[in-house]
């Protein structure tokens, strides 16, 4: 049987096709919609990788066992190992080859940029607030814990570490070596600072008024706040040079 003339079965079977495959948005989609003001960028956050189930599971068992073991008095492991999760969400939260609607996100109107940002700022969110409830967990277990260090001691750092990670991910375009990049780097900052308040702290020299004698210096030490901060800027500088729209793209 053949179709009459007037019917186009093409066009026909392309809007059954549509239909068929059609998303209805849950309400966490459309909430996000109405706040960022986009369907497609609501979209898109929604599928990051670092804030699906298995992620979060993941990281909220890591900063859960980190809330349980103390390097000292008063210093729970969290403190040093929440600006290394935080890191390795965002370095693996867009990007091609990870993000399984990169290619989706690339042809629509809404901007790489913006998607990278919106994601890496809700990634950033996400982290610090679990880091914050494994952080005022431990508040009932160890005595003396300071409020000044509970909210910049280590949240100053993680933006460090999170935005040289993006930085380095996104200049060579690869979430592993970004992650590894963020994660080296301050894993290096940490041992340095422990060594050196085993050097303030050794015979025949004067301790200095901030030495302490575990690794916990790298994120209670105020002085490298101003530090954290330059480098913070200065990789969020790069990230927004790096992902300027190039011209003559298609």
């Amino acid at each position: 049987m053949t179709a009459p003339d007037d019917v186009d079965l093409d066009r026909v079977w392309t809007n059954v096709a549509a239909e068929v495959w059609r998303r209805h948005p849950g309400r966490l989609e459309q909430t996000a919609a109405k706040l960022l003001r986009s369907p497609g960028l609501a979209r898109a956050l929604l599928t990051t990788p670092s804030l699906l189930a298995p992620w979060l599971i993941g990281s909220t068992l890591v900063l859960a066992i980190g809330a349980l073991v103390q390097l000292g008095a008063d210093q729970p492991l969290v403190w040093l190992i929440a600006p290394a999760v935080a890191a390795v969400g965002i370095a693996y939260a867009y990007g091609p080859g990870i993000d399984p609607a990169w290619e989706l996100a690339c042809s629509c109107a809404v901007s790489d940029r913006l998607v990278l940002l919106t994601r890496a700022v809700a990634v950033f969110a996400v982290n610090a607030i679990l880091g914050m409830a494994a952080s005022a967990a431990t508040l009932g277990t160890t005595a003396g814990t300071h409020t000044a260090q509970l909210t910049f001691g280590w949240l100053i750092p993680m933006t460090a570490v999170c935005t040289l990670t993006l930085a380095v991910a996104v200049a060579v375009r690869s979430a592993a070596v970004g992650a590894g990049a963020g994660v080296a780097a301050w894993i290096v900052v940490v041992l340095g600072r422990g060594a050196l308040d085993s050097t303030a702290s050794s015979p025949g020299l004067s301790p200095s008024p901030s030495a302490g004698t575990s690794l916990a210096g790298a994120v209670t030490d105020p002085n490298l706040y101003l530090l954290y901060l330059a480098v913070a800027a200065c990789c969020a500088a790069v990230v927004y040079y790096v992902t300027r729209p190039q011209r003559g793209a298609q």
